[in-house]
Order: C-alpha cells, then structure tokens, then sequence
C-alpha cells in the first residue's frame, strides 16, 4: 500500500527508478496472488484502529505520510496511506494530524457500521504509539505547540470528549500502521503484513476451502 501510495505521486514525471520500483510492486503482486485476508467467524464486533506517520519522508517537500488500518473482528477491512497536505515540524505534530486523519475514517466507518445494524454503543479505539500526541488531543488548551496547526485537525478533541474514539498509546513494535508509512525491513513487513490478516495459502489451510 505505501509503495503504490508512493509511486502514485509521480505519475506525472516519472524516472526510470520510478519504473525500477513499480516493477518491484508488480513482482511481489505476482508472488502474492493467491494471498488473502483471513476472516474468522465469532470475533467480537468491535471497530479498532491504529494511527501513524513518519516525519518528512517526502524528499522533495518535507511533508510526512499518515498510515491507518481499521479492523472489525479478526481482520483488517479498511486502510490507507496518504501524504499529509502540511508540512509538520515535529515527529508529535505529524503523529497529531494522522491521528485526526484516522479520526475521520473512524467516524465515517462507525455511521457504515450502523447502516449495517452493527451500532458501536463505546468509543473506537484508536491506537497511537506517540505519547505526546495523546495528550495534545487530551489538552483542551492551545499552547506553544498546537496553535500553528490548521484548525481543521483539532476537531479530534470534539470526537475525544463526545465518546466517539479513544486515543489509546501501542508500543511501537505493535503499530500496525507502520507498513503503510514507510518502507520496512523484510521480517518487520512480514510481521505486520501476518498481523494485518494477510496469510499466505499455508497459513490458511484448515480454515478455508482452497
């Protein structure tokens, strides 16, 4: 998802390392077709997310990636990976605006959700491994730090206090937004990827039909 969410932002004047990298993305696609996402009956349904953002990443403006995954069950169903539209000039700043980028998914799956006669009656959880940027959200006083931030990222306060989500911090090792920020080594992405319900046909052997 970040590599095609990367290549995606040159598709206007694109290199021959950027034809390089795509033929990277094609060759693992081609690896991993019979992959899936692994779904199992009887899960608690209960909407969960995870929040995160490398910090100026993006090498011609300095602008940071927000990475979400959102699962309800036993796997992920919802996820992305997008370029900030501002520059952050801080590792919490950039952790702040992904967690409200989240946020909005988050209340855009919860109104999903109901149509579906799925109601969450308690907040979302929404997993952060920054702890400054949870507090920032739990602050409802604009300080030094948060008052060049565009207003439009503050409403994650609204949501905090109004019980649609809950900010709660996860040890980095455990964020699994992290594959949609940035490239990883190969035994971190094949971590997160198995945390994410993506099982190769081995994996799922026993608990699907072939």
């Amino acid at each position: 998802m970040y590599a095609s969410s990367l290549l995606a932002r040159f598709m206007h004047c694109p290199t021959n390392r950027h034809y390089g990298t795509a033929k990277r993305v094609l060759k693992y696609i081609k690896g991993t077709l019979d992959y899936g996402l692994e779904y199992v009956k009887g899960k608690s349904s209960i909407l969960i997310g995870y929040c995160d953002s490398d910090w100026g990443g993006s090498v011609g403006d300095c602008k940071s990636t927000s990475g979400y995954a959102f699962s309800f069950g036993s796997g992920v169903f919802s996820w992305g990976s997008v370029k900030q539209n501002c520059v952050a000039l801080s590792t919490v700043e950039a952790e702040y605006i992904s967690a409200a980028e989240a946020t909005t998914q988050a209340i855009w799956l919860r109104f999903v959700l109901e149509d579906f006669g799925e109601l969450q009656t308690e907040a979302t959880p929404l997993h952060c491994d920054n702890i400054s940027a949870i507090a920032i959200t739990k602050n409802p006083v604009f300080h030094q730090r948060t008052k060049h931030i565009d207003r439009r990222y503050h409403f994650i306060k609204d949501a905090l206090q109004e019980g649609v989500i809950n900010l709660e911090y996860c040890p980095t090792n455990e964020q699994l937004a992290d594959i949609f920020t940035k490239s990883l080594a190969k035994d971190r992405f094949n971590y997160l990827r198995g945390m994410l319900g993506v099982k190769s046909p081995q994996d799922l052997k026993g608990s699907v039909e072939l």
